[in-house]
């Protein structure tokens, strides 16, 4: 069993629900191959760095998978026929890490620093 971190983007115009349905499906792909996914992220819906499709947003979503190689291959194939998927891309890790990712540790740092700003400077005379 090899370990893959998979991360893809999806359209903007989907609703929450849809990428979660289109996880779901990409993880059933997975378990029928005999894998498990270990760590499913929702990094929400983030810009992107150039317009891919005519969208400038989209909804990032990482997987931490441990499976065989055809697993992986037949989800990717399944990513590729999806139109709602815009980018994806999968990489074989020595070992899965279930901390949450960097992305989702800077979202967490900036909205505990954005709320330290906004309360305990209010009461200073």
């Amino acid at each position: 069993m090899r370990y893959y971190e998979t991360v893809f983007i999806a359209r903007q115009d989907v609703t929450s629900a849809q990428v979660e349905s289109m996880t779901q499906h990409f993880t059933s792909i997975v378990k029928n191959h005999g894998g498990e996914v270990t760590k499913t992220e929702f990094c929400g819906l983030r810009p992107l760095a150039y317009p891919i499709k005519k969208n400038k947003k989209g909804h990032y979503v990482l997987l931490n998978i441990a499976c065989s190689f055809d697993g992986i291959a037949e989800m990717e194939r399944q990513m590729k026929l999806n139109e709602d998927v815009l980018r994806f891309l999968s990489v074989r890790v020595d070992a899965l890490d279930n901390n949450p990712s960097a992305l989702m540790q800077r979202h967490y740092r900036e909205d505990n620093h954005q709320s330290f700003n906004d309360t305990d400077f209010d009461t200073v005379s």
